[in-house]
């Protein structure tokens, strides 16, 4: 049986962001931990308009081209790690876009958080992150991968981690993969 995949979604699309870096940094954690093949999406190059479908979601009746390939990355998927900034003690617009274009393609697969930002490292777009995800029959881990004051930790675009990064770090993926093989049923059922 092949590995699970894991899609680490790079949620900030600004420039100069430091997003893609940590995205970067996460996803070769990722690798080298070995449970996952893994595939790093950027909302920066998918680039999705506001939301433009007709239909909702969960009917999977999409009309648009950007919509049937943004489909078929995430069904791909069989966990998923968003790698978010806070932005006024919430997650990104971007983000949220991206998650409601889609209903079936996310259900019943982990979810973990790598989030950034000053005092509190992104932990309240997380909380934020959580309800949404839980709305789409995603299932959250408790572990977590949070950046406070992360410009300490990104010199010249590439992230210099400490200790207490990488335990997160390897803490999430142990906890995603228990939970994807656990969840793994479940989406086979489904389809």
């Amino acid at each position: 049986m092949s590995k699970p995949v894991l899609q680490v979604i790079i949620a900030s699309t600004r420039p100069g962001r430091a997003g893609r870096a940590i995205g970067e940094w996460f996803y070769e954690r990722a690798v080298a931990g070995g449970d996952f093949d893994v595939e790093l999406v950027d909302l920066a190059e998918v680039g999705l308009p506001l939301l433009d479908e007709p239909n909702h979601p969960r009917l999977k009746q999409y009309e648009h081209a950007h919509t049937k390939e943004w489909s078929a990355i995430v069904e791909r998927g069989d966990a998923y790690v968003f790698v978010t900034p806070e932005y006024n003690h919430s997650f990104n617009a971007v983000l949220k876009n991206a998650l409601d274009y889609l209903h079936q393609e996310w259900q019943h697969k982990a979810a973990g958080f790598v989030s950034y930002g000053g005092l509190s490292g992104g932990t309240r777009a997380v909380n934020g992150l959580r309800q949404v995800v839980s709305s789409l029959k995603m299932i959250p881990v408790v572990e977590a991968v949070n950046l406070a004051f992360y410009p300490q930790f990104v010199e010249n675009g590439t992230v210099k981690p400490n200790d207490v990064m990488t335990g997160a770090a390897d803490a999430m993926l142990a906890e995603l993969a228990k939970l994807t093989g656990a969840l793994r049923p479940m989406r086979l059922a489904a389809a």
